[in-house]
Order: C-alpha cells, then structure tokens, then sequence
C-alpha cells in the first residue's frame, strides 16, 4: 500500500510539474478567427455597428469570402471590365463569441490579412479604427473593450467598395483574407517585431544579426530575458542565444543579438530549405510571449 501511495505520488507530483512547465512555455495564442461570422451585403442596415442589433437573419458564412465574385458579370457594373465587371456596395460583418475569465490580464489583438475596402471595425460598440487600404495586413487591440466568462462579445467589420472603379484588376470585396486572434502576455515582442539578416553566408559558417523590438504593456517596469532559438526543419535547435534587459511600462525596448550557423543548409529554388526563429520573452520563469519567425 505505501509503495502505491507512493508511486502515486510521484505520478502526481510529475503532472504538476508538466502542468507548471506548459504554462510557462505557453506563451502567445493565434486563433483563426474565420469561421462563424453573420455578413449583410447593404447600405441601409441600421445600427449594424451596435452589439444588440439583431442579426439573426443574416447570412452564416465562413472567411476568407468575396461578395463581389458571388454576383452576375455585367459591361454596366461601375467596376467596368478593367476591375473585373463585377459590383461592389457595402457589406458587413458580424462575430459573436465569448472569451474564459483566464483571459483576464493578457493583451488580445485581432489580425486582418485583408479587407477590400475602407473598412471600419467596432467591438462591443467602440470604434477600433479606419483603413482605406484594402490590400495591407492590419491589427487593433481588443483588450480595453473585451468582456469574459458568461458577457458575449461583438465583433463588427464593415466594407466599404461602393466607390468605383477603384482598381485596375478584379480585387474583390469584403474580407477576403484570413482573420486571426492573438493573445498574449503583456510583454511581447510587436507586430512583426523580428528583424533577421545574415551579415555572412557560406557552406561552412553563417552569421545571423537579430533586431527584436519588445512591448511593456503591464503597469510596471520589468526586467526580461529574450531568448532566441534557431531551429532546423525537423525542429532541431542548431544555435542560441539570450540578453537580458529592462522594459518600461508603456514603451518599446530593443534587443540585439547574434547567432553563428554552422554549415547551414543554404536555400535556393531546388532545395527551398527554411529555418525558424523562435523568440521567447521570459520574465523570471514565466514565458510571456513565444513568436516565431521562418
């Protein structure tokens, strides 16, 4: 009896200590966000922006979606055949979904891949911001405007491509890209926040130059390590590296750093070979943020 008390013991104890090493390593979430979203195509949907506008009736339809190509062909459409003949018109875009109470204290983005065009985006009835743009990647920070545990959340996107003809090809309409939830700690590396160059290649040595800009979001100043990791293909460490530094609350902090390959697969068009940076910002043994770069 003692020895399975015992044995049980142990087994727990190495449970907690996966669990405890899980949650350190965790570190940043990207969720696609593209299914389940309620879409309008019109101008005159009233308080389409509002959380509590019923939209029961809209169409259920998953992302990436263009409601330019699901119409009919026409020389009479303003796009004219120059950017493909098809129309425009407005369109919008609603999510509901909810977020657990664990959520609380993380910094939660929300990434456009694309939406064509001037679009406008509200959660839970705040203006998050404006992009005329209808080709460029864009993010806004949910976390002020966010509700958790059982409070709903409204996610609205409108898309604006009634103003033709605007293009010299067919773009589409709508959000026609990917759309992705991102959560993380409050100190993080930013939006595309690793720069890589390799200041020497060769079949025997390369020399990589790391540029890695980090945001404090927290109420604090915080000293952090960033830890940097190259990976081969098959996810094999190769070469690594770690700095240590202080973060203010409210500002970006840059780190940087080298690593040395040594016989590097070097890529060309008949062997397109990739390595992958991973970026680990740790504060004490927490991982607060994990990003890769390929």
């Amino acid at each position: 009896v003692n020895c399975t008390r015992m044995r049980l013991s142990v087994f727990a104890l190495v449970c907690l200590f996966l669990t405890a090493c899980a949650t350190r390593e965790k570190g940043r979430e990207r969720i696609s966000f593209n299914k389940e979203w309620r879409f309008a195509l019109t101008e005159k949907q009233a308080n389409a922006s509002a959380p509590d506008t019923d939209d029961s009736n809209w169409r259920v339809l998953n992302l990436p979606h263009d409601w330019s190509i699901e119409a009919d062909f026409s020389l009479d459409n303003p796009a004219t055949p120059g950017g493909g003949a098809l129309p425009g018109g407005m369109g919008w875009y609603r999510k509901h979904f909810k977020l657990p109470e664990s959520d609380k204290g993380k910094v939660i983005y929300i990434d456009f891949d694309g939406v064509y065009r001037n679009s406008r985006v509200w959660l839970n009835g705040h203006l998050l911001g404006f992009r005329p743009n209808g080709y460029v990647s864009f993010r806004y920070d949910l976390t002020p405007y966010l509700n958790y545990g059982k409070e709903e959340n409204v996610l609205v996107v409108q898309a604006d491509n009634s103003d033709q003809p605007n293009s010299r090809w067919y773009s589409g309409s709508g959000i026609y890209r990917n759309v992705w939830l991102s959560k993380t700690g409050p100190i993080h590396v930013a939006d595309w926040g690793t720069y890589v160059t390799t200041s020497s290649v060769d079949k025997g040595e390369a020399v990589l130059n790391l540029v890695t800009t980090i945001v404090n979001e927290s109420d604090t100043n915080e000293n952090i390590t960033v830890c940097s990791s190259l990976q081969d293909a098959e996810g094999r460490e190769v070469a690594r590296t770690q700095s240590a530094g202080k973060t203010e609350t409210g500002r970006e902090a840059v780190f940087t750093q080298q690593l040395t390959v040594k016989q590097p697969e070097l890529w060309d068009v008949d062997t397109p070979y990739l390595y992958t940076l991973v970026t680990k910002v740790m504060r004490n043994e927490e991982c607060m943020d994990r990003y890769t770069t390929p």
